[in-house]
């Protein structure tokens, strides 16, 4: 059965210019038409072309229809009466403390209330909601001192393989927040991040402007990226990104109700903007360096920034290669962002285990199927060092060339080793890991 991917392009009109992720790349990302090519490259094909020509994965294929259309707003799918029950319970949460929260403008931030109770990002940047809403607060910034939280947005791109090999060759893991449309069009691109050892958390299922969309459609953005995931990935994330960084309080309750944890950045490199409005790569790189001016200057020296990437074409994957070895030289460690806050227990299952900061800056970087070193599993944010992780913040088909990677060839690789003490595990984790894509190529011959 071929699987059918529609033009996304209608999404283009909700979509702004704003902080983060621009919006210009969306309809470049998803080409529409038929699936034609029976099988997906391998890792180490970094030829554009072939990475980006539509395959059939029959997983995908056969689920579909559970699904919202592929780059279209989402809304509850008829008959979903899962999706039904839980978005009434959330709903009724709404109704009772947050109804006094609208809807957004889809453009601009008129309307917003002077004192900002519905602690609005987009209008004043707010990340820590009122103690009596209940809510917990944004993560925008590393509790550890000279750490770099590192992780890409708008994943999974069709081409990354140069960005991957190269993190591959660097023993380098991030946190990819995947857009849902991505993940059902290139889903062999999502396992392999998963099987890379990524931390892998939720982008919304359209790169839908939060606030301004109903409370129905900001649920089913989040529900069925979160489905998509655990239907061809097997893990349910518990943390997610909000496209624009867009969030009020009436989305931050929809998401916590899901239990997920909402992360925004500290410091945006603008990646996005390269080759638009005459924005060169020259400027991204001064974006860049502006982020490790601050840490040479001392700015780090009791936290770190969570800094905004995108996973969208070949220029912002390319700049990442190329100013990664800046990056290592001028900060201590450079981790995902869970790492960092030693959330060893990333997802819903309880059978995924992730090395915690003090194990991943000693060499350990791959999960497990069991504790590591018998650390216990953490589900909420906690840092040894540093400033509160809750600070404000102050803030297709693109390619990642084969000369992208090249071009960061200079780059020192990473000294670090796995922890020998838990290899056992760790390789079991991964052999494990690498049969399920094993056999997901085998369903694409």
């Amino acid at each position: 059965m071929l699987l059918s991917l529609t033009t996304g392009l209608a999404i283009l009109g909700a979509v702004s210019a704003h902080t983060g992720c621009g919006g210009h790349e969306i309809g470049a990302r998803n080409l529409g038409g038929r699936v034609i090519s029976k099988r997906q490259v391998a890792d180490n094909v970094e030829d554009v072309t072939q990475e980006c020509t539509y395959y059939t994965y029959e997983p995908a294929a056969k689920i579909t229809k559970e699904y919202p259309v592929a780059w279209q707003p989402a809304h509850i799918v008829q008959g979903d009466q899962e999706a039904q029950d839980m978005f009434a319970q959330i709903n009724k949460t709404l109704g009772e403390k947050f109804a006094n929260i609208p809807v957004r403008p889809a453009e601009g931030t008129e309307g917003n209330d002077p004192q900002d109770s519905g602690c609005w990002w987009s209008a004043t940047k707010c990340t820590q909601p009122a103690q009596d809403t209940g809510l917990q607060p944004d993560l925008t910034t590393m509790p550890e001192p000279e750490t770099w939280g590192f992780g890409f947005d708008d994943g999974p791109n069709c081409s990354h393989n140069a960005l991957y090999n190269f993190l591959g060759k660097e023993n380098q893991r991030a946190t990819m927040f995947f857009i849902g449309s991505n993940v059902i069009d290139w889903p062999v691109q999502a396992i392999r991040a998963k099987t890379d050892g990524h931390e892998i958390c939720i982008h919304t299922w359209s790169h839908a402007k939060m606030t301004s969309v109903s409370s129905e459609q900001a649920f089913a953005e989040l529900y069925y990226t979160r489905k998509v995931i655990k239907a061809l990935l097997d893990v349910t994330p518990k943390c997610w990104r909000p496209p624009y960084g867009d969030v009020d309080n009436r989305i931050r309750a929809i998401a916590q109700h899901m239990n997920l944890t909402n992360i925004v950045w500290s410091d945006d490199t603008f990646d996005w903007q390269i080759g638009t409005n005459g924005v060169t790569q020259e400027t991204v790189a001064g974006n860049y360096q502006k982020v490790i001016d601050k840490a040479k200057n001392g700015e780090y020296k009791t936290h770190g920034p969570i800094v905004l990437n995108h996973e969208i074409n070949n220029n912002t994957m390319s700049e990442l290669i190329a100013q990664y070895p800046k990056i290592k030289e001028s900060f201590k460690n450079i981790v995902p962002v869970n790492v960092g806050y030693n959330i060893t227990h990333p997802y819903a299952e309880e059978d995924y285990f992730y090395p915690n900061f003090e194990q991943y800056v000693a060499g350990t970087r791959n999960y497990s199927s069991t504790p590591i070193d018998g650390v216990q599993p953490s589900s909420s944010a906690s840092g040894s060092a540093g400033a509160s992780g809750s600070a404000g913040a102050t803030g297709g088909a693109g390619a990642a060339s084969g000369s992208g990677s090249a071009s960061a060839g200079g780059a020192t690789k990473s000294g670090a080793s796995a922890d020998q003490k838990n290899s056992g595990a760790v390789q079991n984790a991964v052999a494990g890991s690498l049969a399920a894509v094993g056999a997901a190529l085998a369903l694409l011959a």
